[in-house]
């Protein structure tokens, strides 16, 4: 039995509680846990969630998406981990790429943390716009999109709206065959979120030697227990590649530095 199984029954027994706790069960006191969304369970400090900047940060880019991914589900510590990571890659030279933007989620909390129209940065946010492409995605991948329903609407006027007074470059269609489209020849931060091998290892590979030293990669589904392992394995096939090392966190996102 394991430890928080054994203080679970310890406080529930003292109360006047006969509970049978499977063996293989964890039970956690909700009244400690400060943070329960995302899979993500934690007694852990997460003092960024009083921090008004990121609230603010994090409902422009839950906006976005207009209740599709995030009516009733919330992501703030992988938000947390992105403005973390632009935060650091502001003060680096390059400009800033997202790879699978959907509703623009990610790009849009960002660019309110950092105030990135001050940065001098060209966004460069590349998608379909309307799910994922058949010629660089297997009938799994295709399926998965069709449920969370990035399929059922094209979300590019969308976007142009959303991104319309910032420093955006806004690039529709499938990566890899957008990927020429990109004219700023160094990177400081990319984030890759696009839920299929090919797209995202070509993107790995393309922006892998404009990435300037220091430069930071996110990768969004990295370490999900089943359902991207083709992904995770790719990325950390990618990463060993070149000499890098995958950094996995909590959250299920996955970080690359270069040296």
């Amino acid at each position: 039995m394991n430890f928080i199984t054994k203080l679970a029954k310890t406080y529930l027994r003292n109360r006047g509680y006969d509970i049978i706790i499977p063996k293989d069960s964890l039970v956690l006191d909700r009244r400690q846990v400060t943070y329960q969304n995302d899979l993500l369970y934690t007694y852990h400090s997460c003092d960024f969630m009083k921090d008004p900047k990121f609230l603010e940060s994090y409902q422009l880019g839950k906006n976005t998406d207009g209740g599709m991914l995030l009516k009733d589900y919330d992501i703030q510590w992988r938000i947390h981990v992105l403005v973390w990571a632009a935060n650091y890659a502001k003060n680096l030279e390059g400009d800033f790429a997202d790879c699978g933007v959907s509703s623009g989620i990610f790009a849009r909390a960002i660019i309110n943390y950092i105030d990135f129209n001050s940065t001098g940065k060209t966004y460069y946010l590349l998608d379909t716009f309307q799910g994922m492409h058949e010629d660089y995605s297997s009938a799994e991948e295709m399926k998965a999109s069709s449920i969370l329903g990035y399929d059922k609407e094209d979300k590019f006027e969308k976007v142009k709206k959303t991104f319309e007074p910032f420093n955006t470059k806004i690039i529709k269609g499938p990566i890899p065959e957008t990927l020429s489209l990109v004219d700023s020849d160094k990177f400081a931060f990319i984030s890759i979120d696009m839920n299929s091998v090919i797209p995202e290892v070509e993107a790995l590979k393309f922006f892998w030697d404009k990435l300037v030293p220091g430069g930071i990669i996110v990768l969004d589904d990295h370490g999900y227990s089943n359902s991207t392992k083709q992904q995770e394995k790719a990325q950390n096939d990618f990463a060993k590649s070149v000499g890098a090392e995958v950094l996995y966190l909590p959250t299920c996102q996955g970080i690359i530095i270069k040296s």
